[in-house]
């Protein structure tokens, strides 16, 4: 496999092949058509379960981990508390999901799957493959494919965390 040392733009030469602003050749444009793809997919998918596909993300957390924290659920999923709160109250609503006030912190909400949310992982448990079997990958491609968008993941949040540019280095 080929070097992946990671280049920053001031290290591309100004003339490294086509115009780097044409979309086509946008990694994070890929990304995002792929991303809304496997929505499509999923929609189909999940059509059955009653769920979204960010609430099936929920509920697979929930399935996982049981019963935790509303904070803890947002950082495993990557989401902050103004699109995961509606998403949980939606899924309470349903009967999936309990949410109810730590009795050991008043600031802390505990969410964790009803009798019925629980009973819904048996009717989850086919998406996953059948995902695998739509995107056209076999098991280990998908296994490395995984492993190269976490390693991208881990770079961009570094990146995004990183120093913001200082003015003064441009003197």
């Amino acid at each position: 496999m080929a070097s992946t040392t990671p280049q920053s733009a001031s290290q591309l030469p100004p003339s490294a092949g086509p115009d780097l602003l044409q979309l086509d050749i946008q990694v994070c444009f890929a990304l995002h058509a792929t991303a809304r793809a496997f929505d499509r997919v999923y929609r189909r998918l999940l059509r059955d379960t009653g769920l979204t596909y960010p609430q099936y993300l929920a509920m697979m957390a929930l399935w996982e981990h049981g019963a935790m924290p509303v904070k803890q659920l947002g950082e495993l999923l990557r989401l902050d508390s103004g699109t995961l709160s509606p998403l949980l109250k939606r899924l309470d609503a349903a009967g999936l999901v309990q949410r109810e006030r730590s009795p050991h912190d008043e600031r802390s909400v505990i969410v964790r799957p009803t009798g019925e949310g629980t009973a819904l992982r048996a009717r989850a448990e086919r998406v996953p493959m059948e995902i695998i079997a739509a995107s056209g990958l076999g098991p280990a491609e998908a296994v490395e494919l995984r492993t190269k968008l976490e390693q991208l993941t881990l770079a961009l949040d570094a990146a995004a965390d990183g120093p913001a540019d200082d003015p003064a280095d441009d003197r």
